[in-house]
């Protein structure tokens, strides 16, 4: 009875190959490891794009999770392990009876099926996760990218005020020693002076902390690159609300509620399957001692579905399969909300960066330049100059204001969308 037995054992452990593939789990995980990037003189948007989704410790997150759910699907489709049962009745060996059975549970109502249907679901649930969480580091690495790049136009623009407050004050100390204008012009030019160092220095803190939140969306701690290069800073037109809100159905915020309502709907599928109670078969061999002789055993049982019925666990999927319909709703509303404000950004601040680029920042410029000039040759005061500087730099920091918010309000709309709608095709 017992030669008879083991073969079948043999073969059931064979036939699932454990170990195998848990080293395949453990090679895939070791072969996602990616070195920190080398130092860079210019970093590039794609280029941070690059190292953002090759690096990010959440986008990773997220692709393992992604690759945990097959490992649900595998073992949702394995059936029950068979079960070896023995009996010894009466200690005496001449009156002994000894039975070995096989039980094996026999499942029904689908309940296979339906544990697959919620595992796939579950995986499709991981992938647009994970989709969700690259659009949502998209937009982070875009974001941080154009707030350094503005960060080093506001530096640059500092260095330039300082150049300009050291020649305006130079200028001034040489008047002062003609006798041409009062020591309080010099001591005005000088204390202009220590406010355009005091911003320069708030400029470069601003910068380094920029550089940090860009690098650290590939997980360096050290930004490994001297400055940023966008080749191109006009941004082109914004699609019509109409198209986007159209496009906003296919957006992985929205997949990922409408996947949720599905996951719900096959979880709620698979309590209502267990509804049905399974069989067990029973398989086996008897020896009785007495008679001398063996006996075949089999059997089935069967719980009766009197008490618990799965009652409780089916009320409470068909709950949340509600609620993930009523966050499915709330998604989509929140989403063209903040679809639509972001639209009504964007264009406000574009209007505004054009105005500035082509009317108000040129004049500025030519007003300033005049007024130096002026009074180099004596034709302005000194107090004119600084009018002029104040209102040359705060146009251009008004600016790129503009600019920055343009592009932010860019960046909500990718996340939103779940794809570029301009800034990188």
């Amino acid at each position: 009875m017992q030669k008879s037995i083991l073969p079948l054992l043999f073969a059931a452990s064979i036939a699932f190959p454990v170990h195998a593939q848990i080293s395949s789990d453990a090679g895939m995980t070791s072969s996602t490891s990616v070195a920190q990037p080398t130092a860079l003189k210019q970093l590039t948007l794609a280029a941070a794009l690059q190292l953002a989704f090759n690096a990010n410790p959440e986008i990773a997150a997220a692709r393992h999770e992604a690759h945990s759910a097959e490992g649900t699907i595998q073992q949702a489709g394995l059936i029950p392990n068979p079960e070896l049962a023995t009996l010894l009745e009466d200690t005496r060996r001449e009156t002994r009876t000894t039975t070995v059975q096989i039980n094996q549970a026999i499942e029904l109502g689908g309940k296979r099926g339906a544990r697959i249907a919620a595992a796939e679901r579950g995986r499709d649930f991981a992938l647009i996760e994970l989709s969700a969480k690259q659009a949502d580091i998209r937009a982070m690495v875009i974001s941080s990218f154009y707030d350094v790049l503005i960060a080093q136009e506001r530096y640059l623009l500092a260095e330039g005020s300082v150049a300009l407050a050291q020649r305006a004050t130079l200028i001034a100390s040489r008047r002062v020693l003609s006798g041409k204008i009062s020591p309080v012009e010099e001591t005005r030019a000088r204390v202009a002076e220590s406010g355009v160092r005091i911003e320069l220095a708030q400029a470069a803190n601003e910068l380094a902390s920029a550089r940090r939140q860009l690098a650290a969306t590939w997980a360096d701690i050290n930004p490994r690159f001297e400055r940023v290069e966008d080749a191109v800073m006009d941004i082109p037109a914004l699609p019509p609300l109409p198209e986007l809100t159209q496009r906003l159905q296919q957006s992985p915020t929205l997949l990922r509620a409408k996947m949720e309502v599905e996951r719900r709907q096959a979880m709620a599928e698979v309590e209502r399957s267990r509804r049905i109670p399974d069989l067990t078969l029973s398989v086996g061999a008897k020896r009785d001692e007495q008679l001398g002789r063996n006996q075949a055993v089999i059997g089935l049982s069967m719980p009766l579905p009197v008490f618990d019925r799965n009652q409780g666990n089916v009320l409470e999927s068909l709950r949340r399969t509600d609620k993930a319909r009523d966050e499915l709703v709330a998604t989509e509303v929140n989403a063209s909300m903040q679809l639509g404000q972001a639209h009504g950004r964007f264009s406000t601040a574009r209007l505004e960066m054009e105005l500035m680029k082509t009317d108000i920042l040129p004049g500025a410029q030519r007003n300033y330049e005049a007024t130096t000039k002026g009074f180099e040759l004596g034709k302005f005061s000194f107090l004119e100059v600084l009018d002029a500087q104040r209102t040359f730099f705060q146009a251009k920091s008004q600016y790129l204001r503009s600019l920055a918010d343009t592009y932010r309000a860019a960046t909500d709309i990718d996340r939103l969308l779940g794809e570029p709608f301009s800034i990188i095709k």
